[in-house]
């Protein structure tokens, strides 16, 4: 493993080529749910500076990194390379979250080059970091990438901006463990 002082060239054409990625947060008390969230589609992930990333997050069945983030900030995202040169690279940081009705989320997707249809997102995820290191990734299985699902697109274009807001307040309010996530 190699600990880096920041996302070089190198490290940042890397992290954008990799067509997903995973997020890991944590409640703070010791009985929550550790939370692993995958992540992808094209044009969702920007790194705004060496220290500095940020993702797209869309309406999704749970809610957990945010409540995980408004309660203590920890977060981990890892990229995996699946093709010929095995990689892991991790991030560790803070994050926040910004939601699409914040003031401050038009000017964070302007750093988003080609994000996607945005019918459906429903925050930005800022992410400090404090941490950035690489590993092997020797046991990382070989994999072929086929394209982004468009399903999560599909799902939410069928719905209204209201039908969306009422799924919010359905479905991503709280974490599995009650903490507060999206009001």
């Amino acid at each position: 493993m190699k600990v880096h002082d920041s996302i070089d060239h190198r490290l940042r054409a890397f992290i954008l080529g990799q067509p997903m990625f995973f997020v890991a947060t944590a409640p703070a008390g010791a009985d929550g749910h550790v939370n692993v969230s995958p992540k992808g589609m094209g044009g969702t992930f920007a790194v705004l500076g060496e220290l500095r990333v940020a993702y797209l997050d869309f309406h999704g069945s749970g809610a957990e990194t945010a409540a995980h983030l408004r309660e203590n900030g920890r977060i981990t995202l890892m990229f995996c390379a699946f093709g010929a040169t095995p990689n892991i690279v991790r991030l560790h940081g803070t994050g926040r979250v910004v939601p699409a009705t914040d003031p401050g989320y038009a000017e964070l997707l302007a750093a988003f080059p080609a994000p996607p249809d945005l019918h459906g997102a429903r925050a930005i995820v800022d992410v400090a970091v404090h941490r950035v290191s690489d590993s092997c990734g020797y046991a990382v299985p070989r994999m072929t990438y086929e394209g982004d699902r468009d399903l999560l697109v599909q799902w939410s274009s069928r719905k209204s901006e209201d039908a969306l807001t009422d799924y919010r307040r359905a479905k991503n309010a709280a974490s599995i463990d009650g903490l507060p996530a999206f009001d």
